[in-house]
């Protein structure tokens, strides 16, 4: 047997062409085995997913479908009325309660809402204002005993344009805006022009007219310098109430005109709303009754 060590030759490493003895061999370990992919065990876990995120958002819709019913019952037992009156705030123990239901982010749209808040705004500060005319004109008086009809007048005023206004121009708007209604918007432009006159007027201030004017308030200077100053900040009020109704009669008039509003929509909308009335159907109905009674016994004799 032949020495290894001896017989270089005899080596099956050195005898390899293909060695080379001066590099080192590095063994390299096979790469891991990727995962094998199985579409049908795959597609039944997003499915499985899926089906459970369907049953989450069930039950949180039955659960909050269960809270409203709730509430609805609640509320039936309390008897509240969510369209119930609540003009003017009046206090529960007040004998009488309000009389209108005002909710202006509820039955205005939001493009309109500015509008109608502003001119309810305008409508509080005239009313503040005829409270202030009552004050000058005490004050007018009190300088001038022949001044007791204008402070007579000046009562009168604010008891009557006050609710007046509220009733024949503001509601008009806020029931215009709220259902979009011609003969609404007919019956504001209508009194409000009016009522601009009237602003006209009492920023004049015509003695014996129950107006603290510019004309009455240079006319109390000669009595009185503060009662003429008190008068003239009146008659600034009744001046800016004039000219802000004139700014916001243009502006609601524009808007007016992009609602698709129209003088035959106001015509039919008056002719429904007088042949729905109760009153004027029992009236036709019983002058009809008459009629057929006449006839009927015109037919006998």
């Amino acid at each position: 047997m032949a020495d290894f060590d001896s017989n270089p030759f005899a080596d099956p490493e050195f005898n390899n062409p293909f060695k080379d003895p001066s590099v080192t061999q590095v063994t390299r370990n096979p790469p891991p085995a990727l995962e094998e992919y199985n579409p049908f065990t795959d597609g039944r876990t997003e499915t499985a997913a899926a089906q459970a995120e369907l049953l989450r958002r069930q039950e949180e819709l039955e659960q909050k479908a269960a809270e409203l019913d709730r509430r609805e019952r609640e509320m039936k037992n309390l008897s509240y009325d969510p369209r119930k009156n609540n003009w003017p705030p009046l206090p529960e123990r007040c004998p009488v309660g309000p009389c209108f239901y005002q909710d202006l982010s509820v039955d205005i749209p939001v493009e309109f809402q500015k509008t109608v808040k502003m001119l309810y705004y305008l409508w509080m500060f005239h009313a503040v204002t005829l409270l202030v005319n009552i004050i000058g004109c005490l004050a007018w008086f009190c300088v001038d005993s022949y001044r007791g009809v204008d402070f007579g007048l000046a009562i009168l005023w604010f008891l009557l344009f006050t609710p007046c206004s509220f009733i024949c121009w503001y509601r008009p708007l806020y029931k215009a805006f709220r259902s979009d209604s011609s003969f609404s918007f007919f019956l504001f432009f209508f009194v409000f022009i009016c009522q601009f006159a009237v602003h006209v007027l009492q920023s004049v201030g015509i003695p014996q007219w129950g107006n603290c004017g510019w004309i009455s308030a240079l006319t109390a200077l000669n009595r009185s310098i503060p009662v003429g100053v008190l008068m003239m900040i009146v008659a600034a009020a009744f001046t800016g109430s004039a000219v802000v109704s004139l700014i916001m009669f243009k502006k609601v008039h524009g808007m007016y005109r992009t609602t698709g509003a129209s003088f035959e929509k106001a015509q039919q909308e008056f002719a429904t709303g007088v042949m729905s009335n109760k009153t004027v159907q029992t009236a036709a109905a019983n002058a009809a009754s008459t009629a057929a009674r006449g006839a009927f016994k015109g037919n006998q004799i």
